[in-house]
This record gives C-alpha cells, structure tokens and sequence, in this order.
C-alpha cells in the first residue's frame, strides 16, 4: 500500500482494503441462522435472524466492525462468523452495519450512519416486526467499530425521540480519543502488530482530515487544541490506568500546537468521535459495559481509561484485560486464521452477554 500510494497507482487505504475484498462471504444462511443483506434507514447492514422458533421476544445486537473507520465489511469472513455465533448462542437478532468508509467519507458520517440505523432500529414497530424485546437491545463493535459503539450509546442517552434504552453496550479494543498519542500503550506497542502506532494515527487522520498535516502533526503529539486544555484530565493516563498499566512510564502533557486546529479539526474535541471526552454528568446516564483490552495493543490503554471513568460515574462496568492477546484477536476464530485465544475470547464476550442481555 505504502509502495502503491508513493508510486501515485492508488491512494493507502484502497491498498489496505484489497484485505477486505479477498476476506468477503456472501451471507448465507445455515441451519442455525437466516442471513441476508438488506438496508435499514438508507444504510447497507447484514442481517442474522435466528431460524428456531422462539420462546420469547429475543434479544438484539447492532454490532460495528472495525477497520478504522477506512476499512472493513459486516461481510468480510471473521465478522460473519463472530455475528453467526452471536446470533445462534444468543438467539439474537444480530445488525452488522456497513457503515461509509473513508476517504472519501470522514467523521462524521461514519457514526451518523450507525447512529441511523440504531435509531431506526429501537422504533417500536421494527422491534416488534423482528420479535425483539425493547429492554433487551445493546450495540457493541470492535476497534473503531467500538468507538462507534461509545459514542452511539452517549447520543442515545440524550435523544428524546429515542424511548428505548440500550441494555448494554459491549466496546472490544476501542479507539477511544485521539489528543493523546504518547500513552504507555502507544509507546509500548508502537511497532506490534497487527496496529502500529504509524497505521493507528493515520486511521485517526484520514478519519478527521483529508490534510496530510494532521497526521504529521499526530506522529509528534503535537496537535492538541489550544481549546482542549479542560479536556485534559478526562484523557490523563496517570489519573485513569488501573495500577499498574502504566508501568515505569512518565506522563507528559501533550503539546500545544498551531492556532486554529480546533476549527480545521472539530472531530479532535467532539465525543462522538472521541467519546472519553465526555463529562460525567454524560457518562452517568449510559448503560453496563463490557470493555476487552489486549496487553499488546496500541488502544489498550484507551479502553483501559474509560473503564475506570464510567466507574467513577456509577456505571457498571466488566472491564477483561487479556494480558497475553493482541489487537484484533477476536475476529481470529477460522482457518487461516484461527486462535484458541481468539476462541477463548469471543466466548467471554458471549458469555458476558448472555448474562447481561
């Protein structure tokens, strides 16, 4: 991709998603779940139904793949199975969504898109024509499927218009803020795979910006908004991290960039692109979280962070650190592909919502 995009043959990201074209299923259905494509409010999704018939009114997931916000497909073979197992071990009604990608599409069209379909979705009539329980819906995503996740469940505990409330929302290795990228996670897992520091900072820009600019910017940690300073002890790592985490690292405040960032890049200090920005009083109103976070993880510490303040705001949390798990792990659950780590977490995830759903 790197080579293709110096080479001026195709822009870094289309290299990256040629990943995602080889990757992709076509939903078919099994003797456990009926899957189609379809749209819900205009947005592409792909929909799990369970096939047996039901006791009750069932559970749902509106689930949020990661890739970045530039990559990755509700279609793409690991998501498939993971929505198929939710499904079939929850019987849940599962909505994987295809949410726009950037480039060309960047923030916020990425959340309005989940944001729509969550929305249209917890009507009282699309519940009822999919059999769902209004109090048993929750939305969760991996990476920045998890950011999306976040910061859906914040919107919806302002929206009047919504009078369903989420159960639970379930946030695997999320990307959670971007005004520091010098946390102990960055620094120790800067070149891991399968999410470098370079590859996490350029998601973030090409998320927030089409200016290469940012991104320079973010690679010295100097793109804060002069504006953000009250922001700062919302994303302070030495406040946060349980004991520990941080290990022998020092804090440093991040570095004030140029003037006017704040205006070329609203999404820096919006919590719907960083959701670890929102006040307590926000953080108060949303539902039990189930938050994984890997040890060899650029984001570790981000879910790590927002564990410890949902806490402090009352909100039940199940925060599962996996000390020996990297970024991704749980999508890695078949051939070629396949991890009795990735297996071993999917089944927390599962077992987690089958308890709290």
């Amino acid at each position: 991709s790197e080579a293709a995009e110096l080479l001026g043959l195709m822009h870094y990201m289309d290299g990256l998603r040629l990943i995602t074209v080889v990757e992709l299923v076509p939903p078919t259905s099994d003797d456990n779940v009926t899957v189609s494509d379809t749209e819900l409010s205009g947005v592409p999704v792909r929909l799990y139904l369970p096939r047996r018939a039901p006791a009750g009114l069932r559970r749902a997931v509106l689930y949020f793949h990661g890739g970045g916000w530039c990559l990755g497909d509700a279609g793409m073979h690991g998501y498939d199975l993971v929505s198929r197992r939710m499904s079939n071990e929850l019987d849940a009604v599962v909505v994987s969504v295809n949410y726009r990608l950037a480039p060309p599409h960047r923030f916020p069209a990425q959340f309005e898109d989940v944001y729509s379909v969550t929305k249209f979705f917890l009507q009282s009539q699309v519940l009822a024509q999919h059999g769902v329980d209004p109090a048993r819906v929750c939305v969760a995503g991996d990476s920045a499927g998890g950011n999306l996740a976040a910061a859906v469940a914040q919107q919806l505990s302002e929206d009047a218009e919504v009078k369903a409330k989420l159960k639970a929302q379930v946030l695997l290795y999320p990307a959670l803020q971007a005004l520091d990228l010098d946390l102990p996670s960055y620094r120790d897992n800067a070149h891991k795979p399968l999410l470098s520091r370079s590859l996490m900072l350029r998601f973030w820009s090409e998320y927030l910006s089409p200016e290469p600019a940012l991104r320079e910017a973010m690679a010295s940690n100097s793109h804060l908004p002069a504006e953000a300073g009250p922001l700062l002890p919302l994303v302070n790592w030495s406040l946060w991290l349980p004991p520990g985490m941080g290990r022998a690292h020092t804090y440093r405040t991040p570095a004030v960039g140029e003037p006017g960032l704040a205006r070329r890049y609203p999404g820096l200090l919006d919590p719907r692109a960083c959701p670890l920005l929102a006040g307590e009083p926000r953080l108060r109103r949303l539902p039990p979280a189930f938050i994984l976070t890997c040890e060899h993880d650029v984001l570790r510490d981000d879910g790590a962070m927002y564990a410890g303040r949902l806490r402090a705001a009352g909100v039940p949390v199940t925060h599962h650190h996996a000390s020996d798990a990297f970024h991704g792990a749980v999508t890695f659950v078949s051939w070629p592909l396949e991890l009795a780590l990735g297996h071993r977490l999917l089944g927390t995830v599962l077992g987690w919502m089958q308890e709290n759903l």
